[in-house]
């Protein structure tokens, strides 16, 4: 994120926010940090531990903010949670300014695993199931209704209702903290392969999308890492 944006002295609205760790990074590094989530238990616990003044209850598809208020808007890992990703794409568009940037981070369909679990009939299951993201719509939306995942087609659809230009679209692979705190070396061993793959055409399997939106008055050409 550092690439395209500065936190310094800005205000930067978190999307789904949850118990505040973006914004009160956002805040550390001098930014003016707001955030925003459904999930009211969260934002108290949010105020509590991290005394974060800035948060709010609200919806993404209708946030509590005026047209062109800040000046980066960060959706992570929640896009493929919300009700409406269409319109939540618009509400982050309309409360940043012009120039201002949209940055998405999304669960991508080619990644091996489906990393929110998935339904056997009734039966939920937790954890990792591999290639779900991988079978046919019908059969995927069955195993996983209760998430999105994108394609890159996907991505670029969500943005290409609003104006402004996509500055990055690429894949990037997990940080790999849970293995870390039981493997340190395997962890280790796992991001110098893998970060190693973002720089290649199979960065295309990473776990999440990362998106970089500048809004703008007229559109121009989309430049895509794939």
């Amino acid at each position: 994120m550092r690439r395209f944006v500065r936190f310094d002295g800005v205000r930067i609205l978190d999307i789904g926010c949850g118990i505040g760790t973006y914004v009160d990074k956002f805040r550390s590094l001098g930014g003016h940090a707001f955030g925003v989530d459904v999930d009211a238990e969260k934002l108290a616990d949010a105020h509590r531990t991290k005394r974060l003044q800035l948060l709010a209850v609200a919806v993404s598809e209708a946030l509590p903010f005026p047209n062109d208020y800040f000046d980066v808007v960060v959706l992570h890992e929640v896009i493929e949670h919300v009700a409406d990703d269409y319109a939540t794409i618009r509400e982050a568009h309309r409360v940043v300014h012009r120039n201002g940037r949209i940055i998405v981070f999304a669960p991508n369909r080619l990644y091996p695993f489906e990393t929110h679990g998935a339904f056997f009939g009734t039966r939920y299951v937790f954890g990792n199931i591999p290639l779900i993201g991988w079978l046919p719509d019908v059969l995927r939306n069955k195993l996983a209704p209760h998430v999105r995942a994108y394609r890159t087609r996907d991505i670029r659809a969500l943005f290409a209702q609003v104006d402004g230009v996509m500055l990055l679209h690429t894949q990037i692979f997990p940080g790999y903290d849970k293995l870390a705190r039981r493997s340190v070396f395997l962890a280790r061993v796992l991001r110098r392969i893998t970060y190693f793959l973002e720089a290649t055409p199979l960065r295309a399997f990473g776990l999440s999308h990362f998106a970089v939106f500048k809004k703008g008055s007229r559109r121009s050409p989309t430049t895509n890492h794939q």
